[in-house]
């Protein structure tokens, strides 16, 4: 018994490494993207051994060895005897990717958005209603990033990244989600990813992507696409059904509840609808092992709600039908996809 308490409290302590020195994937995948590691390999499309990997990124060879070494032992590359390879996941940090994830990892560990998550205890002691960005920058995330141009854009790049990988999911787990759509409003949509995404998977959909002016000004012209300034506050653009992925958990109960209504007053009454794509905490126990990773992460995105908004969390889902039923919707459904959110569709 005493050997196993031993034990127990050996592996304790390795656990805590991981929390002491947690901040270290972060820092060194960054490294990875802004070295250029994943692009250099891809373009080799072969083994490559360290001597050539520093030549051409002209790097300190035995620095970039270190680097390596720690990578690989989190299996982001591979070694072989001639060299490193690429992996699935280092595929992920290819800057031009199409399926590049480079952006988000760069957002996320951007100083900006690293400062607020050391302000995190004093707001859970305090319990007021600025989140530490706030108090960290002077304004709130979203007045930051309208004054801030280049951060602006490194959001709506991070952003892109998620639709990258949500939008085929939500297409893939709901084949028939916007069967009998002509018009789709993608509601704070950022620079139009997702609607790309969209009306090439499904043609017959003229899309709309609407967000605030200097987030569209910025936007992509695209075939199919019609980018939309205005405030979902105030008001939606009409349209078959409105689309919101990624919105609605940067907003406290009240602020949905008015995005909503601006939404249902958008679609028409007897055949529209409002399709959401949001994550909804609280797996049941028995899910598979990849679901309670996904829980993880949706539990993990809550944490950056409360350190980056005011009043931004992930909902269960009681909490999102008493949004629905407050804002006037009839009927809603959840279906669960192969990724962090679930689609939620709700109909007047």
């Amino acid at each position: 018994m005493e050997r196993q308490e031993e034990l127990k409290a050996a592996a304790a302590k390795e656990e805590i490494w991981k929390y002491a020195y947690g901040f270290t994937d972060m820092a060194v995948v960054k490294c990875a993207i802004e070295l250029g590691i994943a692009d250099a390999l891809e373009r080799h499309q072969a083994p490559m051994p360290l001597a050539q990997l520093s030549s051409i990124l002209r790097c300190s060879s035995p620095h970039l060895h270190r680097i390596m070494r720690f990578l690989v032992h989190r299996q982001i590359f591979k070694e072989d005897s001639k060299g490193y390879v690429q992996t699935p996941i280092s595929r992920l940090l290819v800057r031009n990717g199409e399926q590049s994830m480079a952006a988000l990892v760069l957002l996320e560990s951007n100083p900006v958005m690293l400062a607020p998550w050391h302000g995190l205890s004093a707001r859970v002691q305090g319990g007021g209603a600025s989140a530490p960005f706030t108090t960290a920058h002077g304004s709130d995330i979203w007045c930051y990033s309208a004054a801030n141009s280049a951060h602006s854009k490194m959001i709506d790049d991070g952003m892109a990244c998620d639709a990258r990988l949500w939008v085929p999911a939500v297409v893939d787990g709901c084949p028939k989600l916007f069967d009998g759509l002509r018009t789709l409003v993608d509601v704070g949509g950022g620079n139009g990813t997702a609607m790309r995404i969209l009306v090439k998977a499904c043609p017959w959909l003229c899309g709309i992507n609407f967000d605030l002016p200097h987030v569209v000004a910025a936007a992509p012209d695209c075939v199919g696409v019609e980018h939309v300034a205005g405030d979902m506050f105030h008001g939606v653009p009409k349209a078959d059904a409105a689309f919101l992925m990624k919105v609605l958990h940067d907003w406290g109960d009240e602020e949905c509840i008015q995005i909503l209504r601006r939404c249902r007053e958008a679609i028409d009454k007897d055949k529209g609808k409002v399709i959401i794509v949001e994550a909804v905490v609280g797996e049941e126990e028995n899910e598979e092992d990849n679901n309670n990773r996904l829980e993880y992460a949706r539990l993990s995105l809550d944490m950056v709600m409360l350190a980056h908004t005011d009043t931004g969390k992930e909902r269960t889902k009681s909490e999102w039908t008493h949004l629905l039923t407050r804002a006037g919707f009839t009927r809603f459904t959840f279906t669960r996809i192969h990724a962090i959110p679930s689609v939620i569709q709700a109909w007047p």
